[in-house]
């Protein structure tokens, strides 16, 4: 029996939405045959991005969208994707499968991808390839309102208003494909990148350093100690990658020690935060800086067939209980952590999107974010548990993830995962503080648990209504099958 002790009424801090945001990166198909299909296309779009794609992301109220990477960012150059896109400069993607990248998707494609999402716009600078210049330029063209040659010029590649631009990450991974830099050495480039990442008019802009590589926490110790007056965000990567870095797994054809292994490594996010804010506490008691966990996810062999240098997986029931535990992980330290954006939003990584030409379909992982919608800027309750163990041979972690929220109707949202792959949890809830006289839910689970949809059968993991919770007085009982992630409202 699991134990738990929600304090409805004991509100902690707000769950900022931007925790629910996503990433975009000039990466095999996420951008281009994706997202974008240009105005010319077959394919039902509006400006070159597609309707369905639209729908779908509006659905998940998508609150923020980080591009153009990603490591793809620090060998952008912005100049080549403005203007007339017939003249617009080609490249080779060198990181991502040597491909030609014809620029057709830039800072105004990006702006309008935003305006039609109604997200916030994340633009993430090249620190590791650009100059400073370069940099400063960026911003002015984007946020500049009056007369110089960036604003002018954006005028007559036809927008007349600045964007407004609240997100701007000076640099990325610069510890590794950035540009293999000590902190040190990156600590002061950032002091002197973000001098020139300028506010102009009312627009401010919250500037985002590039941060750790998972455990690395002698980088945020020296980010911190050096550049961390100067920042008002810090970065963290960490995918969940069952074996290793070096000899990754398929997303489908897994067992059921490899589904432990993954369930492990994905609640080592929790150590992860708590590590680095302990770090970052040092220098900023006051929690000034947030955390920005702008790429995490599950991270697998690409499938078979497909070029490996685009990253393209399939999403099972196994990506959705990830996405479910790691949301609850951000909310749980939300103090802290500011933003986080799930890598990627279509075809790439743990997507919540595929698609194959006019075909698409919802993901596992989309539905997980669908359900966990409601939390967004809801105030993080206190929730206590005592679980037991999910035990496989001789290893053991918890068996229940659990977070709460509370909107500002009074409604209480509840979000659960059920980690086991083969044991039910019996779940009694004791409401404090507050009474309530109905509960409803939604699940999302299957009996097999590699199931995943495809473009033969788009809804075999879909959410349905849950019939396993009942109300009685101050007492909610639960009963949540195997691998399951379970969304319940009580009113």
């Amino acid at each position: 029996m699991t134990t738990i002790k929600l304090h409805a009424g004991k509100g902690i801090n707000k769950i900022s939405k931007y925790l629910y945001g996503h990433f975009a990166e000039h990466l095999g198909r996420c951008i281009y045959d994706g997202i974008y299909v240009g105005e010319d296309s077959p394919i039902p779009n509006t400006k070159g991005f597609r309707n369905d794609i639209l729908a779908a992301l509006k659905k998940v109220n998508i609150p923020v969208l980080r591009w153009p990477g990603g490591c793809f960012a620090d060998e952008y150059h912005w100049k080549d994707g403005v203007g007339p896109k017939e003249t617009r400069k080609r490249m080779v993607n060198t990181h991502w499968g040597g491909v030609v990248e014809n620029n057709h998707f830039g800072t105004h494609e990006f702006f309008e991808l935003c305006e039609l999402l109604d997200c916030e716009p994340y633009i993430c600078g090249n620190v590791g390839s650009g100059t400073v210049q370069e940099m400063s330029e960026w911003v002015e063209y984007m946020t500049f309102e009056g007369e110089s040659p960036m604003a002018d010029w954006r005028r007559e590649n036809g927008r007349e208003e600045p964007w407004k631009l609240k997100y701007f990450g000076v640099g990325n991974e610069n510890w590794g494909c950035g540009g293999n830099m000590r902190p040190e050495y990156y600590a002061d480039l950032y002091r002197r990148y973000q001098t020139y990442v300028r506010n102009y008019g009312e627009n401010h802009i919250y500037r985002i350093a590039g941060g750790a590589n998972v455990d690395d926490y002698n980088w945020t110790e020296v980010l911190m100690r050096e550049a961390g007056r100067f920042m008002d965000g810090l970065s963290l990567h960490s995918y969940t990658i069952p074996g290793s870095w070096e000899e990754k797994r398929y997303a489908l054809g897994f067992d059921e020690a490899e589904w432990f292994e993954t369930m492990q490594k994905t609640l080592h996010m929790d150590e992860l935060i708590t590590k680095h804010s302990a770090v970052m506490d040092k220098y900023d008691p006051d929690k000034r800086v947030g955390m920005i966990i702008d790429e995490w996810g599950t991270w697998f062999l690409s499938e078979p067939g497909t070029n490996p240098g685009f990253l393209y997986q399939q999403n099972t029931l196994r990506d959705a209980l990830v996405a479910g535990v790691t949301l609850n992980i951000f909310q749980k330290h939300s103090s802290r952590v500011q933003m986080a954006n799930l890598a990627q939003v279509v075809n790439v990584l743990q997507a919540l999107i595929l698609t194959e030409g006019d075909k698409m379909i919802l993901t596992p992982t989309y539905h997980v974010f669908e359900m966990y919608k409601e939390h967004q800027d809801n105030e993080l309750l206190e929730v206590t548990i005592e679980s037991p163990d999910y035990t496989f041979g001789e290893l053991t972690i918890p068996q229940i993830s659990v977070s709460a929220s509370r909107d500002t109707n009074g409604k209480v949202y509840v979000s659960l995962c059920n980690l086991s792959h083969k044991d039910s949890a019996s779940l009694s809830i004791g409401i404090e503080e507050v009474s309530f006289s109905k509960v409803t839910g939604q699940i999302l689970t299957h009996s097999v648990l590699g199931a995943h949809n495809t473009f033969e059968a788009p809804d075999t993991v879909t959410p349905v209504a849950f019939e396993g919770a009942s109300l009685l007085g101050e007492k909610l009982s639960c009963e949540l099958p195997p691998a399951s992630v379970v969304v319940l409202t009580l009113e």
